[in-house]
């Protein structure tokens, strides 16, 4: 599969989006958004995935700075490799690049068997996406679950 034919809006929808977390720590967010998975059925096993997204956070920083995290995991829980994503009230401390706390989390969940090819294309859209400023600083104010995925699934044409 090509990165170009990787389209964001399959691994979303508005139900994984919450754009008023009320997390106030790293794990609360982590909690929080591996609800939106559960409650999907993109994840069967909240504990499971949640240790698993905390390990990866163990072997590097996962705050690409300008307020933004992209913590992962890849579980033998995950039944549909999705992305849930936050949006916090106030900002949450994390490892972040800049040594920053964030407050726009876009967690991935991905299935083992999708872990090599669609994780890493899925990485690097979002990767290209938060690399402008524009849309980072669009990010934070946009109103809509809908607004949100559009701008994530930008650049899809």
């Amino acid at each position: 599969m090509d990165i170009q034919e990787l389209d964001i809006s399959k691994v979303i929808s508005p139900a994984l989006v919450n754009l008023e977390l009320q997390a106030t720590t790293k794990l609360e967010v982590i909690e929080e958004l591996t609800d939106l998975l559960v409650e999907t059925g993109a994840v069967a096993d909240k504990k499971a995935f949640i240790a698993d997204v905390l390990y990866r956070e163990e072997e590097g920083k996962t705050g690409l700075g300008e307020g933004v995290a992209i913590p992962h995991g890849k579980s033998a829980s995950v039944i549909n490799t999705s992305i849930a994503v936050g949006r916090t009230k106030t900002p949450v401390e994390w490892e972040s690049l800049d040594d920053k706390p964030v407050n726009i989390i876009i967690l991935f969940a991905v299935k083992n068997s999708d872990a090599t090819t669609t994780h890493i294309k899925l990485l690097q859209k979002v990767a290209i996406l938060l690399a402008d400023d524009e849309v980072i600083s669009q990010f934070q104010t946009v109103p809509t679950k809908e607004a949100f995925i559009k701008l994530l699934a930008k650049n899809q044409d």
